[in-house]
């Protein structure tokens, strides 16, 4: 598509924005897409929700509302919007689609996934549920609905000690992410009974990583994602949700800083925090690029990539969702 004059006044105030973690020639590249996507979604009354982990052109160009998993869920539960597009995984589509079950919600690529998602099934759960009868099921948000059909109460990482704690119990069974359960159990007196899932983008940081930034940059804050291993957890100055390491740098202003994350947060949070300095030794998340504004124009065009669940499904599955958004953060 070409940057035409019209494109480029369009969408000037969004590049100046931006201008600082994007070259102009790449802007020039992705202006007409974010134009085109801005002018649809307004004329078929359409929403874009976009996770904290989504690339600056989606994150501050299109997205209505940007945002962690807990959140997105609430957003998705309120909105008047006829067509939710979700520029996140899979997980993040399925749980807008029981939270506003009349929508219809589309996921630009039906393949981008989640390594935590995929390493547990309903059937796995319905087993550890028989192993240990009574004994409550936590699933972190970033599970398939059928998971969340077969639990007690969801979380993300910004509420999952509290979820935990709100029970009242002695042990809960906590799935996928052995390393968030680990977490969650330094933080509470409750037994833990982990699944051994990983996030494939946290579980590559090391300590010795985390030392080396810190030895190379002194006076360094150092922010880690809970999901990382307990071991890069201790060397940080603090363990939170994508929205608590962006409370963080926007409350404590540090003059630099390393986000112990997906690499796409550090450039959307500097854009809103031009006095910090931002240390990027970051992984990348490969289903969340699985997500570019050609997608999510040509699904938003054809409305293709609807997410489809039977209603027992969606009730059975709504309820453990709605129960966390109850319990907050």
């Amino acid at each position: 598509m070409d940057f035409s004059q019209q494109i480029r006044e369009a969408t000037d105030s969004i590049y100046k924005k931006i201008s600082k973690v994007m070259p102009e020639i790449e802007w020039s590249v992705h202006a007409p897409y974010i134009y085109k996507i801005n002018k649809l979604k307004k004329e078929k009354n359409a929403v874009i929700l976009a996770h904290n982990y989504q690339t600056p052109e989606i994150y501050h160009g299109i997205a209505d509302f940007s945002a962690d998993s807990l959140a997105l869920a609430v957003e998705a539960s309120k909105t008047s919007a006829d067509i939710i597009v979700m520029a996140g995984v899979h997980f993040m589509a399925e749980t807008a689609k029981l939270m506003s079950p009349s929508k219809k919600v589309l996921l630009p690529d039906m393949k981008a996934g989640c390594s935590l998602s995929s390493s547990v099934t309903g059937k796995d759960v319905r087993l550890l549920k028989e192993k240990y009868p009574g004994v409550p099921v936590v699933s972190y948000v970033n599970t398939s609905a059928d998971v969340k059909a077969e639990t007690d109460v969801c979380c993300t990482s910004a509420n999952a000690v509290k979820i935990v704690k709100s029970l009242g119990v002695k042990r809960v069974i906590f799935l996928p992410d052995d390393y968030l359960a680990k977490y969650v159990a330094s933080q509470t007196d409750v037994e833990i009974i982990s699944w051994k899932g990983i996030c494939i983008v946290h579980d590559q940081f090391n300590e010795k990583e985390i030392i080396n930034i810190r030895k190379n940059n002194p006076g360094i804050k150092i922010i880690a994602h809970p999901e990382c291993p307990p071991e890069v957890i201790k060397a940080s100055d603090f363990a939170g949700s994508t929205s608590g390491m962006i409370n963080y740098v926007r409350d404590n202003q540090p003059k630099k800083v390393m986000m112990v994350t997906e690499c796409s947060m550090s450039d959307n949070i500097q854009v809103e925090n031009p006095n910090v300095e931002f240390i990027r030794p970051c992984n990348m998340c490969p289903h969340m690029k699985k997500i570019t504004l050609p997608k999510i124009l040509e699904c938003l065009e054809n409305e293709t990539g609807e997410i489809l669940m039977d209603e027992d499904t969606i009730n059975k599955a709504r309820n453990s969702v709605e129960r966390m958004v109850q319990i907050g953060r």
